[in-house]
C-alpha cells in the first residue's frame, strides 16, 4: 500500500450511513476519493444506490452532515428509479421482451418452464415446494436461456464474418451489456433475454464485430450496419429502457430498501447528476 493511501485510510471509519426522510431510512454507500476536492452526492440508476463521495480529509461527521442535509433530495431521486421487480410469485417480468407472471407451482415437478393461462396471460412457472427456492430457479433458467440465445446469434454472426470466438462469457455486469477482448473473448449480460430479441441479436452482432474492428469507428459501425439491419432500433430501445432492466431479481434489505443479488457492485455511466458540497 503506498503512504498516500496510508495517510488517508480510515480503518475503523464506517462504509455507509443511514438518512432517514419523511419516515422512510436511505443508506447511503460512503466512497473517500483521493482527487476529490468537495463532497458529492450521486444515485446510481443501476444500483439504486446513493454514493457520498468524500475528499481525502474530509471527516465522517461533515459527511454525515452533508448527507442529511440532503436527505430530501436523496429521497427524491430514489423515489423517480422504477419500482425493483424481485423474483417472486406473481410478479411480472420480461423473457424475450414479452411480459410473463411468475407463478409459483408448490405440487409440479420440474423446475422453470413456460405457458399460456386460461385467460391469455403468459406465466412463468415455477416448481418448488419452497418459496425460497422461486428465486434462485429464475435466476439460473433466465441465465441458461441467455447463454443458449447468445450462442447462437453469436454463431450466425462469426459465420458470416468468417471469424472464431474463443470464449463466450455470461455475467451480470452492470457498466456495459457486452464485450470482446484482444484475445478473442466476448462477455454478455444475461439480462438480454429479457430484452426483445432483436436486442440481443443487435449486442452478439456488435460484439462479434470486434473480433474484426477493436474500436468504435465509423468503418466498425460501417460493418455493424451491414450485417444487423436492426442497429439503430436496438440502440434506441437500450437508450429507452435499457437501465430498467436492471431492476429485476432484486431483492429487499432490511431498511425496506432495494438491493441487487449480485456480490459486487460496479460503476456505471446510467447515473443522475452529482450534487455538489457548495463552496
Amino acid at each position: 500500500m503506498t503512504s498516500r493511501a496510508l495517510l488517508y485510510r480510515r480503518p475503523s471509519e464506517p462504509q455507509a450511513i443511514e438518512v432517514e426522510c419523511d419516515g422512510a431510512v436511505h443508506l447511503v454507500r460512503l466512497r473517500r476519493h483521493r482527487q476529490a476536492r468537495r463532497y458529492t452526492l450521486r444515485v446510481v440508476a443501476v444500483t439504486r444506490e446513493a454514493i457520498l463521495t468524500m475528499p481525502p480529509r474530509g471527516s465522517f461527521r461533515e459527511a454525515r452532515e452533508f448527507a442529511e442535509k440532503h436527505g430530501a433530495w436523496i429521497a427524491s431521486r430514489l423515489d423517480r428509479l422504477p419500482r425493483a421487480a424481485p423474483f417472486e410469485h406473481g410478479i411480472e417480468i420480461p423473457l424475450r421482451g414479452m411480459v410473463h407472471a411468475i407463478t409459483h407451482r408448490r405440487s409440479a415437478r420440474g423446475t422453470v418452464w413456460t405457458e399460456t393461462g386460461s385467460d391469455g396471460r403468459r406465466l412463468l412457472c415455477v416448481a418448488s415446494q419452497d418459496p425460497a427456492h422461486v428465486s434462485r430457479r429464475i435466476f439460473d433458467f433466465l441465465r441458461r436461456e441467455a447463454k443458449r440465445d447468445i450462442e447462437a446469434a453469436v454463431a450466425r454472426y462469426t459465420e458470416r464474418l468468417g471469424v472464431e470466438v474463443k470464449r463466450i462469457s455470461i455475467r451480470d455486469q452492470v457498466s456495459r451489456w457486452g464485450s470482446c477482448s484482444t484475445s478473442g473473448a466476448l462477455s454478455f449480460s444475461w439480462r438480454l433475454v429479457l430484452a426483445p430479441r432483436f436486442v440481443l441479436d443487435y449486442l452478439a452482432a456488435h460484439e462479434v464485430a470486434h473480433l474484426l474492428e477493436m474500436n468504435h469507428s465509423p468503418r466498425f459501425w460501417r460493418l455493424l450496419g451491414r450485417i444487423c439491419p436492426d442497429m439503430e432500433r436496438a440502440k434506441a430501445w437500450l437508450d429507452a429502457r435499457g437501465t430498467d432492466l436492471h431492476r429485476y431479481g432484486m431483492e429487499r434489505d432490511s431498511l425496506g430498501s432495494p438491493k441487487p443479488r449480485r456480490r459486487r457492485v460496479l460503476s456505471c455511466r446510467m447515473a443522475w447528476q452529482p450534487m455538489k458540497r457548495s463552496a
